[in-house]
């Protein structure tokens, strides 16, 4: 069984930071991409920022510059330092996981964590 476990949202002011991670565990071979995406009210979960298990990175235009990803690999974690908050950055944050599982190890399958609430608020 593989668990994703989100942490470090919160209420954040805006123009402040916050730091959220997620970890990885359970049954893993090995993880190819992680990432954040956010799910604002009644809208479709969107894409914030992956990164390969190699560094590459990517980001939503809308949090260039402000957001920054980055992973441990060797725990298994990814991390999302989010500074400049805005208000409009106010949504549930997911990790999500590209990986191999000892379940299934013909090939990767996709995981999602619980989420967290991330408040921007003054």
């Amino acid at each position: 069984q593989v668990q994703l476990v989100e942490s470090g949202g919160g209420l954040a002011q805006p123009g402040g930071s916050l730091r959220l991670s997620c970890a990885a565990s359970g049954s893993i071979v090995s993880i190819n991409a992680m990432g954040w995406y956010r799910q604002f009210p009644e809208k479709e979960r969107e894409l914030v920022a992956t990164i390969t298990s190699g560094g590459d990175t990517n980001y939503a235009d809308s949090v260039k510059g402000r957001f920054t990803i980055s992973r441990d690999n060797a725990k298994n974690m990814v991390f999302l330092q989010m500074n400049s908050l805005k208000p409009e950055d106010t949504a549930v944050y997911y990790c999500n996981a590209d990986l191999i599982s000892y379940s299934d190890t013909v090939r990767a399958r996709n995981y999602w964590g619980k989420g967290t609430l991330v408040t921007v608020s003054s």
